[in-house]
């Protein structure tokens, strides 16, 4: 998926865990299906996921997400809990974690789902009042455009159905919406790392993007995720006005084009999101 990404096997991920955290070496290691692109994902046992990163930048971030759960208490849906934090071993090259077991299925784009749990939890988020970092993604849309508008030049040079007028209207909208708020946001809001039961959120996963930045970076799910039918009630729920919403549609077209050409033919489930999202903003063709 990455160049030079180490290879990571359930073998190694035995081993890994036998040499460092010997009360666990009887439980059984399976690997996960997932459409992650930072961490590779094994169940081990009933009760934990063993996540080793993919690139050094994944790595980084292993130590942040052990402090979220202190950070973040209050929040209305369960969030990762860090039980052990491995070193480097086994000829693979960075730290990696074992965490404790979140049920639910991964949230699919277009499938029911309540948009007002997920308003609840962007909502409760955003009152939380500690310090933190910057986010990954939160500082002005103008620090994008570069990377947006090369993406959007490289996807109309394939052979994807992809109108890039519209996605530049899109985003020259969304640079012109003024902010001036800062605030907790998660910043990785895929349905991936949305996890639901019976079309109710349950917990969210992946926090290394999380920080302080523009709310608008958790109203992606509207597009990612939500349909045209339940993203009116998702955008009253969580009080996006006109210029928060344009800022988010402009992160969501940002996210897509970005991920498109360099995921479209390694990630299937990253790149059917990327599109599902152009068809909910109108610069690509609905399934």
């Amino acid at each position: 998926m990455h160049p030079d990404e180490p290879t990571i096997s359930t073998a190694l991920v035995r081993r890994l865990v036998r040499t460092q955290f010997p009360q666990w070496a009887a439980l059984p290691v399976t690997p996960l299906a997932s459409g992650g692109t930072v961490n590779a994902v094994h169940r081990l046992g009933d009760d934990f996921t063993v996540r080793l990163p993919r690139t050094a930048g994944g790595a980084a971030d292993v130590a942040k997400e052990e402090r979220l759960p202190a950070t973040l208490d209050g929040l209305p849906v369960a969030v990762p809990v860090v039980a052990g934090i491995g070193e480097p071993g086994e000829g693979y090259p960075w730290p990696w974690a074992v965490h404790e077991w979140l049920d639910g299925e991964p949230a699919v784009e277009g499938h029911p789902f309540a948009p007002e749990a997920l308003a609840e939890f962007v909502l409760a988020l955003r009152t939380t009042k500690a310090d933190g970092p910057p986010a990954y993604r939160g500082g002005p849309l103008a620090l994008l455009d570069h990377a947006t508008r090369d993406a959007v030049e490289a996807l109309r040079h394939t052979d994807e159905p992809f109108d890039a007028s519209a996605a530049l209207t899109v985003w020259s909208e969304a640079l012109e919406a003024p902010s001036d708020t800062n605030c907790w946001v998660h910043g990785d809001l895929m349905p991936s790392n949305l996890l639901v039961h019976n079309g109710h959120l349950t917990a969210v996963l992946d926090w290394a993007t999380a920080g302080l930045g523009d709310p608008a970076c958790d109203l992606i799910p509207a597009w990612n995720l939500l349909t045209e039918a339940t993203r009116p009630a998702f955008r009253d729920a969580v009080g996006a006005d006109d210029a928060a919403w344009a800022r988010g549609r402009g992160r969501a077209l940002s996210m897509a084009v970005i991920q498109l050409p360099y995921y479209r033919h390694t990630n299937a489930v990253i790149s059917a999101n990327a599109r599902y999202v152009l068809a909910e903003l109108g610069c690509g063709p609905k399934p």
